[in-house]
């Protein structure tokens, strides 16, 4: 990655941020991006606070990113909006189906159209989109989450066909439970729901796996490098479960 350009989403906490750092270990120029510069400017490269819910949001990462570091090589895509404010379907606000799909699905898009036609120019390209196992195994009240995350998994194949003649590879990541704020809002509304307390919720989560923990956002962190790497230039088109095992 030495040298390489790397424009990270949602790079604030949790995973995009442990991949902010491990891409910047590895020598890239990295660029993380979040709402909030607050959690930004702690991590340590260089950011830019925008809404990727938005076509206007997305146009000024990819710029700034341009602007301040050149041509981008890796895009990881990792922001997100969670599902602890759904509910069953036939009672789900259009509200929140519309903004899930606003920020999980219609922003990747936004900021791949914007990148991989210059990576292709280039000869040389890496994408990558933090889906969730949800992308392949729907959730009880996540009609509108479930469905983003399975759309990632197919832009990202669909940019496989499309960019994979020009040697940039587009994958996605599906990580199982992680212990990150978006997972801890969850937790606690399924506690207050269900009247126990968070650390019940986790250890009902931990149970999933044979491992009887859940995921370190380092661990998806590792793998979402890895497809960043020259060494993955054979993996294209994928969609990996990060999941310890667990069947969900």
């Amino acid at each position: 990655m030495k040298g390489r350009v790397a424009l990270v989403t949602g790079g604030g906490r949790g995973i995009g941020r442990e991949t902010a750092l491990l891409l910047a270990a590895a020598g890239a120029r990295v660029m993380i991006v979040a709402r909030s510069a607050g959690e930004l400017a702690d991590v340590g490269p260089d950011y830019v606070a925008a809404d990727l819910g938005t076509a206007e949001g997305c146009a000024l990462a990819v710029a700034e990113t341009e602007r301040r570091l050149g041509p981008i090589d890796a895009l990881v895509v990792n922001h997100g909006i969670g599902s602890a404010h759904e509910r069953l379907v036939w009672e789900q606000d259009p509200a929140v189906w519309r903004d899930t799909m606003r920020i999980n699905l219609d922003g990747p898009f936004e900021l791949a159209r914007l990148t991989v036609g210059g990576m292709c120019r280039r000869g040389y390209g890496r994408v990558v989109f933090t889906s969730s196992t949800a992308g392949e195994k729907a959730e009880r009240s996540g009609s509108a989450y479930s469905a983003s995350k399975h759309g990632l998994i197919g832009l990202a194949r669909a940019l496989a066909q499309d960019a994979g003649p020009f040697n940039v590879t587009s994958n996605a990541v599906l990580p199982g439970w992680v212990r990150t704020a978006m997972a801890e809002r969850s937790a606690a509304m399924n506690a207050q729901q269900r009247g126990i307390s968070v650390e019940q919720v986790w250890r009902e989560r931990a149970a999933i796996y044979p491992q009887n923990r859940v995921l370190e956002p380092v661990e998806v962190a590792r793998v979402i490098a890895f497809l960043c790497s020259e060494a993955a230039g054979g993996v294209n088109g994928e969609a990996i479960t990060v999941a310890l095992g667990g069947m969900w």
